[in-house]
């Protein structure tokens, strides 16, 4: 255990705000990665890179990174769900991209409104994008509803690991289930659900357990 280490990865200023209503105004956004940077964190997900219709908390995503990449030693990532938003991340100077993958079918459509077969083949495009213009930068999928939905219900550990598969042979550096917020909240993300689709799974290429901001059990991957 002597060589082993634990990477804390805040998700905060993208998730936290993102799905609340109200909007942070710029400057109070900058002074929160500051403070988290202060207090020792050095891998932040800022902000998420999506028309500002949609989600006018992150209107100004490319002022948020622009600042943050000023840190010293901090990784700085942004959730981009297709071409457009990456081209908008790497020209602001990100240092990982974060693209969001749902296990579930019906969350997919949902939430990007694209089918899980579709998300795969953005992968490998954002994928050929990044090798093109900014190989330095790291591209990881995060596979949310991997341990159940609020849509679906029970998502199938296969489905999860093929998807995790799919996204490996797109090119992506990292892998990593993450936990739906409302089944953080109900308690249904606990311990002994993910413990199975992380354990004894021949992918090479497995990322972080990644968690949302919320109380509740499913925030207590580390007996998995």
């Amino acid at each position: 255990m002597s060589n082993s280490h634990v990477l804390i990865s805040e998700v905060g200023p993208r998730d936290g705000l993102q799905s609340v209503k109200a909007t942070m105004p710029t400057a109070d956004k900058l002074r929160w990665i500051d403070a988290l940077y202060k207090a020792g964190v050095r891998e932040i997900e800022v902000a998420s890179f999506v028309p500002a219709r949609l989600l006018p908390q992150m209107a100004d995503a490319a002022e948020v990174v622009r600042h943050a990449i000023t840190l010293p030693g901090l990784t700085v990532l942004a959730l981009v769900p297709n071409r457009r938003g990456a081209e908008a991340a790497l020209a602001a100077g990100v240092h990982k991209l974060t693209m969001p993958v749902s296990a579930s079918a019906a969350h997919s459509l949902a939430n990007v409104r694209k089918t899980r077969e579709e998300m795969v083949e953005e992968v490998r495009a954002i994928s050929d994008l990044r090798r093109g213009i900014a190989p330095h930068v790291k591209l990881e999928a995060a596979i949310s509803t991997a341990f159940g939905c609020t849509l679906q219900g029970l998502v199938p550990e296969d489905d999860v690991i093929r998807l995790a598969a799919q996204c490996i042979a797109g090119r992506c550096r990292r892998v990593g289930p993450v936990g739906h917020r409302r089944l953080c909240q109900s308690g249904a993300g606990t311990p002994p659900v993910p413990a199975p689709a992380c354990r004894n799974r021949p992918l090479r290429r497995r990322g972080p357990h990644a968690q949302h901001p919320r109380p509740g059990p499913g925030q207590l991957p580390g007996r998995v």
